[in-house]
């Protein structure tokens, strides 16, 4: 038996569930911004991929929270229109985990995390230092799709610089076995690559 369902037959958060249940895997942006005083956030998002590779353009999507009101992250990028995006990985799960808190305005998820912060050319916005891959951006563009409880904004951040570790990046392939990205499914469910197989794509 089908069972067929509409947008409006759905509250918020069971569309969530569904949403977030049946598209994935999901990889992991870990952005990390700040405010105009240079108070640093860092928070990860799994509605997270490539826009464009000419100009290089990474799509996130915040929700607004429960009340409706929007993460430090969008609050940030309002102030200072930089971000850095990390490629959650296995090895860093942990530290990616706990900064998913919500914590206070103002409050630094690196010092939660206990993470230390290294500057990523062509932005102000700090990189985290143990991370093997993060992309220094600038903000194109934001496109709010509501004003309700988990309504998303489409952030269009355009790559400015890159850091990826030595031993990831050959000069034409990413090693994904030593970078161990990881994706995101639902609940509190994540995903290895370590069960991959390959097809060739036609002509």
């Amino acid at each position: 038996m089908n069972t067929l369902l509409t947008e409006s037959s759905l509250s918020a958060g069971s569309l969530y569930r569904l949403l977030s249940g049946c598209v994935c895997p999901r990889p992991i942006a870990w952005v990390a911004t700040q405010d105009k005083q240079r108070n640093a956030n860092l928070a990860p998002f799994s509605f997270f991929n490539v826009a464009s590779i000419d100009p290089p353009i990474l799509a996130f999507s915040p929700l607004l929270d429960g009340s409706a009101q929007p993460k430090d992250t969008l609050r940030n990028l309002a102030e200072v229109q930089e971000c850095v995006v990390h490629v959650g990985t296995e090895g860093l799960v942990d530290a990616l985990n706990t900064t998913s808190a919500s914590l206070p305005r103002h409050e630094d998820e690196f010092t939660l995390a206990g993470l230390e912060k290294s500057t990523m050319p062509g932005v102000s916005v700090p990189r985290i230092a143990a991370a093997p891959v993060a992309f220094g951006c600038t903000l194109l563009e934001v496109k709010r799709f509501g004003d309700r409880p988990l309504a998303g904004s489409l952030v269009l951040a355009q790559i400015v610089s890159i850091h990826i570790d030595d031993t990831l990046w050959d000069g034409r392939h990413v090693d994904m076995a030593a970078l161990q990205p990881i994706g995101r499914l639902a609940g509190s469910d994540y995903v290895r690559i370590t069960d991959r197989f390959a097809i060739e794509r036609p002509a």
